[in-house]
């Protein structure tokens, strides 16, 4: 009998390959990860004391390092039972819980249109990137330069463009002998409810969606007309795609993933061996243009339950990624809540929340892959997402709505069907609200409680920015922080005056909040400390004062490092970034750091960008543009150390205006 490839696939894909493999043979303790799915044994088909045979869940592929046989669930139980393939295919169906297919000649002419769809799905394809290259395709080609996108990247990803034609690809696939019925089963013409049939893409640029292998499928497609009633358009449910279900640069993602998985198990930037889940083509296809190649998007939908399960069978801890806006986080809430119920010992899910405003695309075409790795190396556990949402900026100053916050996390704990997980989470949850609303500790002989208000006994107001640890936690991290410490690694002069000018003066926050909010700091202190801010300032809005602001500040453990923050301020006489400076001062003072501050960023791009040309005209060869962009380099780095040794950051600094906020004070 012979199998359609979607059966095989689908029962390989239920049944972990260890799962069969572990039925003959004893698994080392030692060499073998259970979590990532990886497994060592003595090889059961040659004798050997040390165990040299390697399974790979991810891959769904046995190797064995001494004798060489290597292959997959079937071909394990042919080669070491002795059974034959179907038989074989049998006991995995029967594994799977899959009924066997049975004798359907339908099923076999349905299996031949499929591979038939293909081909013309390939040849559409071919069409689109013929159309970018031609005269019709200049203004696409345009918009992909504008993007940053190389040469190399759009044949990598196989980028074409539908031209502003109804008939183009249609008569295209005709004169080349595709049926009608073909061209209709693709979805590649709009055919229902209208006399003749049209292409489905017009005037947009073309983005090939593959299979697990490798195959085109489907196409998405981004409106170059301004006018377009909708930005993208995906190909609709087909025989060959299935929109939840697929996730784009699936395959690509899979192998960068196995490779850095193996090469470099502990990657330093936090994205190696795992999977990154982001929102679009375009934040993809950038990120793998500037080397992080194991990022994968749903397509224009929100994350739903069968991508996530093809996520977890390429890592069992991918990174999802979202925009740090309010759409962002809502959809990171969303993803949270589809997640939850589904995670298991080693399986889960991390969250990685982008600056305000900005996406992938933006991040690494402006400033390299730099800050994304700075933000794949924040992402958060599930168990905080889940803990920040619930008790995020709210206000739990009566036993009432203590117990309701304690009520929707037993809830929402509840659904997690693995128990030890689920037992685990409930004495986690259990933990956060005891640090929470019991008092953290005693300091100076002062019994102080999480809303930081003396003598209380509990309750209070949740940090907005999202308590990854209780408070005494982050304040015994900040107190064994080089900026506590008063080591020499203290934030840059221009961070702090712009950290603690923001909580002196409030209203600058939301007067300048989308430049505030979208401030990048290198004191990896200070970004825990900014989170926190904003998270505060936006439960609070326009109520929020000084006092409240540093007040819940304190109570989230952040009392050291205002200190610290407050004395280098003053020991540096950066006297408008003080409490006691008048409003126009610290403006002044804020604009002008603000200025060094964006000036500082701009020649480290500068600097990153020109590294990265001096080492490509390097490899080329090329001995003119090498000398000419040491030069540049040079320059670059001689305004930077100008800048680095600048003790003042505006005129003036060191000297009090003599207006003083509030009071005069004598």
């Amino acid at each position: 009998m012979r199998f359609s490839p979607s059966f095989l696939d689908e029962i390989r894909d239920r049944v972990p390959i260890s799962a069969v493999v572990g039925r003959r043979v004893s698994w080392d303790k030692k060499k073998t990860n259970v979590s990532r799915g990886d497994y060592w044994a003595c090889c059961p088909f040659h004798g050997e004391k040390s165990p040299s045979f390697h399974c790979e869940d991810r891959k769904g592929r046995y190797h064995c390092f001494g004798c060489g046989v290597s292959g997959d669930h079937f071909r394990f139980l042919t080669e070491l039972d002795g059974l034959n393939f179907p038989e074989a295919v049998q006991q995995i169906a029967d594994m799977a819980g899959v009924p066997m297919p049975q004798p359907d000649a339908q099923a076999e002419r349905r299996e031949k249109e499929r591979t038939s769809l293909l081909d013309v799905m390939e040849m559409a394809t071919a069409y689109f990137q013929d159309q970018l290259q031609s005269a019709a395709g200049a203004r696409a080609r345009a918009y992909l330069r504008d993007r940053g996108l190389t040469g190399r990247t759009i044949e990598t990803f196989r980028l074409g463009y539908a031209p502003e034609s109804r008939n183009g690809l249609k008569e295209h696939l005709a004169a080349r002998g595709v049926l009608k019925e073909q061209i209709e089963a693709c979805g590649l013409v709009v055919h229902e409810n209208v006399p003749v049939s049209y292409d489905r893409f017009r005037d947009r640029i073309m983005f090939p969606i593959l299979s697990s292998r490798e195959k085109v499928i489907a196409f998405g497609g981004r409106a170059m007309s301004p006018d377009a009633p909708a930005k993208y358009l995906n190909s609709n449910e087909t025989e060959l795609f299935h929109k939840g279900s697929v996730l784009y640069n699936f395959a690509r993602a899979r192998k960068a993933a196995q490779g850095a998985g193996r090469g470099a198990a502990s990657d330093e930037k936090g994205a190696g061996g795992t999977i990154i889940a982001v929102e679009g083509y375009m934040d993809v296809i950038a990120l793998h243009q500037a080397g992080i190649e194991n990022a994968v998007a749903p397509l224009g939908t929100a994350l739903t339950e069968n991508q996530l399960d093809l996520l977890w069978k390429m890592t069992p801890q991918p990174i999802l990624c979202f925009d740090g806006d309010g759409a962002g986080i809502r959809a990171a809430h969303r993803a949270a809540e589809l997640a939850l119920p589904h995670i298991k010992p080693g399986r889960t899910v991390r969250f990685a929340l982008l600056p305000d405003g900005k996406d992938p695309d933006d991040l690494v075409r402006h400033e390299g892959r730099a800050p994304f790795d700075k933000v794949l190396a924040g992402a958060r556990p599930l168990a905080e997402m889940i803990w920040t949402r619930e008790a995020g900026g709210g206000s739990y100053e009566t036993p009432e709505s203590r117990a309701e916050l304690e009520a929707r996390l037993r809830q929402l704990v509840s659904v997690i069907a693995d128990e030890n997980v689920r037992r685990h989470y409930q004495q986690d949850m259990r933990d956060r609200l005891n640090a929470f609303f019991q008092p953290a500790s005693r300091q100076g002989g002062e019994r102080r409680g999480f809303g930081g208000r003396q003598g209380r006994q509990g309750g209070g107001r949740a940090p907005a920015g999202g308590p990854s640890s209780t408070p005494a936690t982050i304040s015994d991290r900040l107190a064994r922080s080089t900026l506590v410490r008063g080591a020499q690694e203290l934030p840059a002069l221009r961070e702090s005056v712009l950290a603690l000018t923001i909580v002196n003066q409030p209203q600058l926050l939301f007067e300048e909040y989308d430049e505030v909010s979208a401030i990048e700091f290198e004191n990896r202190d200070l970004q825990r400390f900014w989170s926190a801010v904003l998270g505060i300032a936006a439960g609070m809005g326009e109520r929020l004062t000084r006092e409240r602001l540093v007040e819940d500040l304190e109570a989230s453990g952040f009392e050291p490092m205002l200190k610290a923050l407050d004395q280098q301020i003053r020991n540096s006489r950066l006297w408008t970034a003080t409490e006691e400076a008048a409003p126009s001062d610290a403006r002044e003072g804020y604009l002008q750091a603000m200025a060094l501050h964006k000036r500082t960023r701009a020649l480290l791009w500068q600097r990153r960008e020109l590294e990265r040309e001096l080492a490509e005209a390097t490899e080329e060869g090329d001995g003119e543009r090498v000398p000419q962009i040491l030069r540049a380099l040079q320059e670059v780095q001689m305004e930077t150390k100008r800048m680095e040794n600048q003790e003042a950051i505006i005129d003036g600094f060191g000297v009090m205006s003599g207006r003083v906020k509030g009071p005069a004070k004598g």
